[in-house]
């Protein structure tokens, strides 16, 4: 048997959290995927076409992408 949590069985707290984290993970995709448009091949580490299916590995590649992707 299993026991499902549903969304309304969730505090303000926790349903603040949530919806605070999703927030913070669209903000850095949108920022390591705008970078990633934008930058030329020459300043990313690595094939530009590897980045961006890793950008969808969610939270790591798009916090890999700006920590170790780029170049200067």
């Amino acid at each position: 048997m299993t026991s499902t949590r549903r969304w309304s069985d969730l505090s303000t707290a926790q349903r603040t959290a949530i919806v605070a984290l999703g927030a913070a993970e669209l903000v850095l995709t949108a920022a390591a995927a705008a970078d990633l448009a934008r930058r030329p091949s020459a300043q990313v580490r690595g094939p530009k076409a590897l980045w961006w299916p890793a950008l969808a590995v969610q939270p790591t590649g798009p916090v890999a992408y700006l920590v170790w992707g780029r170049r200067g």
